[in-house]
């Protein structure tokens, strides 16, 4: 394998989409660091691990060898990115925007080398730009074009306002690729129409257009939605150790492997490694603690991995359960369906009550959530069974 397949071959891993691959291949062939942009626009405070999936391929890159570009959007931070949103966004103030930049410097390094890492402000370049410049900009894109954005154009079809500064948004996020002559720009899927802005418009001022990578929308703890602050399905990466180990043991098995291949710096043949334990009868919950255990580690320290492994293994050894649960003996030689149990157990009032329990995540056996709506209890156990946050029991199945 030559080195260019080789690094390729890291390049694809966990990736989305490549535009264009061959266009990639002969970027890295030519031996040279390529320089490989970002952007994050400062609208929170904190990263979450959502966020980390994209500043991981950057960390692959900048490992490769290649210059990092880590594009702070103060100035399109104060537009607002119109992406997904079915309203005008509010605008941040410059004061909010610059509170959130100087968090997200000091958090970016626990994964990206800062002597090798070059983070930029676009309020440099677009500071700068005058009327005249700006309305040049947008001259070079067409408004058909903007309403090819599927959610412009739900919103025109819809009768929903547009207003015009958010058309202004790709086009400076655009822009932003042309003032560093980036090679490659990644984001998230969707994303992907700003970031072809910024191949075109590179066009268009005489460069040679960058490379899109498009790296998976990390789903939250929820395992539905987007990883979101305001879903509250989110796992910060300045949250104390105990909180996002304890965050991270609550996802389902098989979210448990998404995150590892999105958010694991470990290598693909040890995840298959992984995988082969679990088929051979490891307890998956073993593999989860692996990977709770090299987040905190990465955003805290070892010690504070390890310490939040042994405080979560003794609060489920204790249980954290109330005093005065109940205690529940149920006869089922061949074993119960978990939603009859649940039932039987009093903990739901139905099993479809159990079954939309199991769906929105709020069922818990000893501590482990369970997503598996055909789960058969085995004839032989006793385990704390959990619906929502207060209701409890300890069920025996003879």
């Amino acid at each position: 394998m030559t080195p260019v397949d080789e690094a390729l071959e890291i390049i694809r891993r966990g990736t989305d989409e490549i535009l264009l691959e061959d266009a990639l291949r002969a970027k890295l062939a030519r031996g040279r660091p390529l320089r490989v942009k970002a952007g994050f626009d400062p609208t929170a405070p904190d990263l979450h691990l959502g966020h980390t999936v994209l500043i991981n391929k950057l960390r692959q890159f900048q490992d490769l060898g290649h210059e990092i570009l880590f594009l702070i959007g103060d100035f399109t931070g104060m537009i607002g990115d119109p992406t997904g949103k079915s309203a005008t966004r509010k605008p941040l103030t410059r004061e909010e925007v610059l509170e959130n930049a100087r968090t997200y410097e000091q958090q970016i390094f626990h994964i990206l080398d800062p002597e090798k890492t070059l983070v930029v402000f676009n309020s440099s370049w677009m500071g700068e730009m005058g009327a005249a410049e700006m309305i040049q900009l947008a001259a070079r894109h067409t408004v058909a074009r903007m309403l090819e954005r599927d959610d412009f154009s739900k919103r025109y079809r819809a009768g929903q306002p547009i207003a015009i500064h958010e058309f202004l948004y790709p086009l400076v996020q655009g822009y932003d690729s042309v003032a560093l002559k980036a090679d490659v720009e990644l984001g998230g899927t969707d994303q992907k129409f700003n970031l072809l802005v910024g191949r075109q418009l590179q066009e268009a001022y005489g460069q040679e257009p960058q490379v899109v990578i498009t790296m998976p929308i990390l789903e939250g703890t929820d395992g539905v939605q987007k990883m979101s602050k305001s879903l509250g399905n989110y796992i910060g990466i300045a949250e104390p150790p105990a909180e996002m180990f304890g965050k991270l043991m609550s996802i389902s098995d098989d979210l448990m492997w998404r995150y590892l291949d999105l958010l694991s710096l470990r290598s693909g043949a040890e995840l298959a490694a992984w995988r082969q334990e679990v088929a051979g009868g490891l307890n998956p919950m073993e593999i989860k603690f692996r990977l709770a255990g090299e987040m905190v580690e990465r955003f805290h320290d070892a010690a504070a991995a390890g310490q939040a492994r042994d405080a979560f293994v003794a609060r489920f050894r204790r249980g954290d359960v109330p005093d005065d649960m109940p205690e529940v003996v149920l006869q089922a030689p061949s074993g119960m369906a978990i939603a009859n149990l649940l039932k039987a157990a009093g903990l739901v009032g139905s099993t479809s009550e159990a079954l939309r329990a199991i769906v929105q995540g709020g069922v818990r056996v000893d501590g482990q959530r369970i997503d598996d709506k055909s789960l058969q209890v085995a004839p032989g156990t006793t385990a704390v069974f959990q619906v929502g946050k207060r209701r409890f029991a300890r069920v025996t199945v003879h």
